[in-house]
């Protein structure tokens, strides 16, 4: 079964720190956090896709009725408070281990090194429906 663990940045659990304010090293190991999880992953066979993103300054939003030029304007707000920040996609035998993972990266640490209980969204990936050939 595959699943999509969605990672939004907002106010976690136990740090309420935006990531903006982190120092330099705090970012390191959250990112080396990250990086060791996805190895862990890759050397059991469950990773199938992990990406993170661009903050939002970064993003567009396309809208279109599909007649005339789509619409493109700035990505979310800068005093967004959440965002999409990345995921992976996993292939792991039960929904159970799914959530064993996004506890995990949950726990991630933040600043001090502190486990910083962020919310991870735990979606399973839908096989396309049937076609006729």
């Amino acid at each position: 079964m595959k699943y999509m663990l969605i990672k939004t940045y907002a106010p976690a659990e136990f740090c309420d720190t935006p990531i903006t304010e982190w120092t330099p090293e705090e970012i390191a190991a959250h990112i080396d956090f990250q990086r060791m999880l996805g190895e862990q992953l890759r050397d059991s066979g469950e990773l199938v896709d992990a990406q993170g993103l661009a903050f939002p300054d970064q993003a567009l939003v396309v809208s279109s009725d599909g007649r005339s030029a789509p619409v493109v304007t700035d990505g979310p707000f800068p005093e967004t408070k959440e965002f999409l920040a990345g995921y992976w996609i996993v292939d792991v035998d039960t929904p159970e281990r799914a959530v064993e993972i996004a506890a995990q990266a949950s726990a991630a640490p933040g600043p001090g090194g502190k486990p910083i209980g962020e919310r991870i969204e735990v979606r399973q990936v839908m096989a396309a429906p049937a076609t006729d050939s």
